[in-house]
């Protein structure tokens, strides 16, 4: 299975978005490809940030903004969304 393209995942996305806001998302997918995104990005920031802070010499700035990253990752692993459908 290749990867979609940026058009495929912005339509799909869009389409994620209208079906949560229908109420039209009886087996979760919708919700479960918007978290998937949200998720996806957050850890695309952290691998740049880890990425910048091994680079840069790992300053103390560089530092705290990778454990604010790493502490907001995980508190939304335990707190997770709190609409039932």
């Amino acid at each position: 299975m290749g990867r979609p393209t940026k058009e495929q995942l912005a339509a799909a996305l869009a389409e994620a978005g209208r079906m949560r806001e229908q109420g039209e998302d009886p087996h979760y997918m919708a919700k479960c490809l918007l978290n998937h995104e949200y998720r996806l990005k957050l850890l695309e920031q952290l691998y740049d940030q880890v990425q910048h802070y091994i680079h840069s010499g790992q300053s103390s700035t560089e530092h705290s903004k990778l454990t604010r990253l790493l502490a907001k990752l995980e508190s939304e692993e335990r707190h997770p969304g709190l609409d039932s459908h």
